[in-house]
């Protein structure tokens, strides 16, 4: 077609946009009594927002199909998207006719939006961010392509039950998704077990094939992700697995119904939950199952489409495609292109090679050792045979590198292998990703020195060239313009529209934070954010917050190096000084805390419930009541942070220095004009670079100072000198807390007098209150703290995705 694509997308006009909600509605849901819009409105609408999607997704792809240009194809485990509908109808400009659409049904928008389940394709920041990232890239209007998993339940619904966390089915597909389209005649074939077969074809050449497998079927459901005002509109693919026949009808007929649908439950299980919890046998294979059928559907799918279009030939291959991998999920990809191009495209070893690692680029998302995964020979020998032997071989091949540029240095060798020996050998997949790769970064400054000099010291001394820095960013449209519509608006006022593709224009908010009456704006703009987050407490928590005080706020994955433990001792320490009648200079504070903790994680999990015995003590006593405040808000997730995160005055940054990769979380606070309490770590060292030491709480021991400290540590002398943590320490031990669940918390208190605790949360307690109580201090002065405000949020331009997003396309991608 050579029609304009302005020729065949519908009207945005409010009267097209209604006759659109009515049809579907009435039609497409079948519907008739509008007094009962339930749920069914939203889909209705979303569908009227996918119809004007779907011409400029075609032209998008079709522009793209028919050029000769390089492709990124993004592969994650995770898309922690949220909801899709605001997000869709701010990138479509869509706002006033929607609004007045849903009018005529007397509905309102953002009622309408709140009915959407948050897709549960993601955890944490991991998720998030790759969410960001797809964002950013139609934004610019990049070809990149994003390859996931159509995982039927998210990660959990988290519950309290006597403050412990419950987790129960996140069945967020239970009423389908409006924006996924079906794509059967993509559907690619992975296999698993078997053994391998070597052969000799008719040119007598060595060759081998992976033979009696069992195949499972990846269906891909694909989603678009339209750009902001620009008509691109990019693709998520999402892999379903699906049995190969849907069940044995001869079983069946006889009467052995089980067995006759082993096969079809089987395969689905690959995508039926996100993140199995892997702390058996059972979940660790069904985790390696998902990351390899990721891997393999995906190269599949791009290899033939590149067939399709351009033939059999690879020499230009790796000129035009690009994979980046996030994090270590899918490094399987490595050893997956090998064996298809070779096993299957018939090329030859050192061919195959070269396409591979002109072609692979890995993102490293954390330092911690024991997050970097390993997994055993034995399963991998069991599950995916091929890849093994692929495995070796390119681990035997990059030792004789190792032993070419280091003769003679055994030790060397042994801490670079991609196998780790010993009883039960390991493969280090963040390993045969750096081998794999050409391009390795981290994803803040200081995260991605610490990679080169620490973590993979020895594969930069080796290929300094691989190694570079990425800082992380997050989208303005949706953390910024989408989620706090009320600021969005007062900055666009202030210094016009551009910020929202440009985020370095709100430098132009700086002059402003002098203007009084500005200020005066920005405040009101905050309480009335803070009155919706008030309200979300209320409901989920029957806590009610003070709207003068401050609102102090640390949502994240629960884990000890977030340190969500040194918040607690903190407000236990507030308590202990309220309750004892020193209350001079102490300022008014909510303090709301929210995040999951893995099924598997123990200790993380009584973190919750210490949180939750606290907060009763705290809320129950009237006295302690106009002073502070702590709340638990159960199911974090990014429908929740597009509350919390506009309402929040105090970001917990807090994390052990070192420990965070970046951070991401830090970044949405400061965009919505929070002032940041943290260390000196991941990107709030460049938060604090950006608005300066005045506008930044910092505390803590850095990255150069622990590992010394570490070797010294004496927590319990530390205990002894501090009055204030003797204190804190001595009403946990006495069970104020757990009056009724004696001991319970002893792990804790543990973990605290632990000398080689590696979180130092005695070491920096000290240090925390301090910066608490400047804090504290600085917004009891209200005019000063706005200021601070509106340069916390002029300051956050660096911290776009799309800045983030043209750094990877000039530097990695070469697009």
């Amino acid at each position: 077609m050579d029609k304009k694509l302005s020729e065949f997308v519908l009207s945005n006009d409010h009267s097209q946009v209604a006759e659109d909600l009515h049809r579907h509605f009435n039609f497409t849901l079948g519907r008739f009594n509008t007094d009962d819009l339930s749920g069914y409105m939203m889909t209705a609408l979303a569908l009227t927002v996918r119809d004007r999607l779907m011409e400029r997704w075609r032209v998008t792809k079709a522009h793209e199909d028919g050029a000769k240009i390089r492709k990124v194809y993004y592969l994650s485990l995770e898309y922690l998207l949220g909801r899709s509908l605001g997000n869709a109808i701010l990138n479509l400009n869509m706002q006033d006719s929607v609004r007045q659409a849903l009018s005529e049904f007397s509905a309102n928008l953002e009622d309408i939006e709140m009915e959407e389940k948050d897709a549960g394709l993601g955890n944490g920041g991991l998720g998030r961010l790759a969410a960001c990232f797809m964002d950013s890239c139609a934004t610019l209007g990049l070809p990149v392509i994003g390859y996931g998993i159509r995982y039927e339940y998210g990660m959990f619904q988290q519950k309290f039950l006597e403050g412990k966390q419950i987790e129960q089915p996140d069945h967020w597909l239970i009423a389908g998704n409006p924006w996924e389209i079906e794509r059967n005649r993509h559907t690619r074939r992975v296999k698993f077990y078997g053994y391998s077969e070597y052969y000799t074809n008719d040119a007598g050449k060595l060759c081998a094939r992976w033979t009696n497998t069992q195949d499972v079927l990846a269906v891909p459901y694909d989603m678009p992700i339209p750009g902001y005002k620009n008509d691109k509109v990019n693709t998520l693919r999402l892999w379903k697995a699906a049995a190969t026949e849907e069940f044995n009808l001869q079983e069946f007929n006889e009467g052995d119904y089980a067995d006759a649908v082993a096969q079809k439950n089987l395969a689905e299980q690959i995508t039926m939950v996100l993140y199995p919890n892997d702390a058996s046998e059972n979940g660790k294979e069904l985790r390696l199952r998902q990351q390899y059928f990721l891997a393999s559907a995906s190269l599949q799918d791009v290899l033939d489409d590149w067939v399709l279009e351009q033939g059999d030939g690879f020499s230009q291959f790796a000129e035009y495609n690009c994979f980046q991998l996030n994090d270590t999920h899918p490094t399987l990809a490595v050893a997956e292109l090998m064996r298809l191009l070779m096993d299957e495209r018939g090329l030859g070893w050192d061919e195959a090679w070269s396409i591979t690692t002109k072609t692979m680029a890995y993102t490293n998302h954390t330092l911690l050792p024991e997050a970097l995964e390993r997994w055993s020979v034995r399963l991998l020998k069991e599950l995916l045979p091929r890849l093994l032997d692929i495995i070796y071989e390119i681990n035997a091949r990059f030792l004789a590198v190792v032993a070419h540029r280091w003769p003679g240095d055994v030790s060397r060798q042994q801490r670079m292998s991609i196998i780790e020996e010993g009883t039960d050998p390991q493969v280090r997949m963040a390993y045969l990703a750096i081998v794999g790769s050409y391009s390795v970064n981290g994803v803040a400054e200081l995260h991605s020195k610490l990679l080169t000099t620490g973590l993979f010291r020895d594969f930069y001394e080796l290929w300094p060239e691989k190694f570079n820095n990425k800082t992380n960013g997050v989208t303005p449209r949706r953390w910024l313009a989408h989620c706090n519509r009320g600021l969005g608006d007062l900055v666009t006022e202030a210094i016009g529209p551009g910020w929202k593709t440009n985020l370095q224009e709100l430098e132009k908010l700086r002059p402003l934070a002098e203007d009084s009456t500005f200020r005066q704006r920005w405040a009101d703009v905050k309480r009335m954010n803070k009155e919706r987050l008030r309200e979300r407490v209320i409901q989920k928590c029957n806590v009610k917050f003070e709207l003068d005080s401050i609102f102090d706020v640390q949502v994240k994955r629960i884990h000890e190096y977030k340190r969500q433990l040194l918040n607690i001792l903190h407000v236990i320490h507030l308590y202990d000084r309220i309750t004892r009648g020193d209350t001079e200079g102490i300022v008014p504070r909510s303090v709301l805390l929210g995040g999951k903790a893995a099924p598997g994680y123990t200790i993380a999990k009584l973190l919750i419930k210490f949180a939750n015995n606290v907060s009763t003590v705290i809320n129950s006593d009237k006295t302690v009541n106009p002073w502070l405040k702590l709340a638990f808000l159960p199911n974090y997730r990014v429908k929740s942070m597009e509350i919390i995160c506009p309402g929040t005055d105090l970001s917990e940054q807090i994390s052990t220095a070192g420990k965070e990769a970046s951070g991401t979380g830090n970044m949405k606070f400061m965009m919505n004009g929070a002032l940041t309490i943290g260390t000196y770590d991941g990107a709030n060292i460049e938060i604090l670079d950006a608005v300066g030491d005045d506008h930044f709480f910092l505390f803590g021991l850095r990255v150069e100072d622990i590992a010394e400290y570490g070797l010294h540590n004496q927590p319990n002398m530390i205990i002894e000198q501090d009055e204030d943590l003797k204190r804190v320490l001595r009403l946990i031990e006495c069970g104020h807390f757990s009056l009724f669940e004696p001991g319970i918390f002893e792990p804790i208190l543990q973990t605290i007098r632990n000398p080689h605790d590696p979180w130092m949360v005695a070491a920096d307690f000290r240090s925390y209150i301090d910066a608490q109580e400047r804090a504290a201090q600085a917004y009891s002065d209200e005019d000063s703290w706005f200021r601070s405000s509106i340069l916390n949020t002029a300051a956050s331009g660096y911290f776009s995705s799309d800045r983030t997003i043209a750094d990877y396309a000039r530097e990695i991608w070469k697009l």
